[in-house]
């Protein structure tokens, strides 16, 4: 077999395991991801043994050393409120009124469980007093 045959074998070899990667990355990228849960759904689903992430605004929590006991609403501050146990780091802008998303799964007493230190705040973007002030006139700085 002459040399420039198997030069172009080689490459052929090489840009297909390449794009075989690349598309198995971009799959495991996408299909990695899970959608995060309001409380109403979950608490229209039920109590599971399926682990889910939540999302909503926090309402009212008590806290006592690692273990914090907390309300949490839809995003849009309607409906039911859920109970939340959580043990594990507390972020520090965590506080009543701010959106969080937590790890876990409701249990039979309606109580939702999340796994230890799963916790993250979600920072309000700085823009977002603007908007709601004058929503025709939002300047967004370049």
């Amino acid at each position: 077999m002459d040399q420039d045959r198997k030069r172009k074998i080689r490459l052929v070899v090489a840009l297909t395991a390449a794009v075989l990667l690349a598309v198995a990355l971009i799959y495991t990228s996408f299909s990695a991801g899970t959608e995060a849960r309001e409380p109403s759904e979950v608490l229209a689903a039920g109590p599971s043994e399926e682990t889910y992430q939540l999302t909503g605004e926090v309402k009212e929590y008590e806290r006592d050393g690692t273990d914090l006991e907390f309300e949490i609403t839809d995003r849009d501050g309607v409906g039911e409120a859920l109970p939340v146990s959580y043990s594990g780091v507390v972020p520090d802008p965590f506080r009543e009124g701010r959106e969080v998303i937590v790890t876990g799964r409701l249990d039979e007493s309606g109580t939702f469980m999340a796994e230890k230190d799963s916790l993250i705040t979600k920072c309000p973007s700085k823009f977002a007093d603007e908007a709601e002030a004058d929503p025709e006139h939002v300047v967004i700085e370049q």
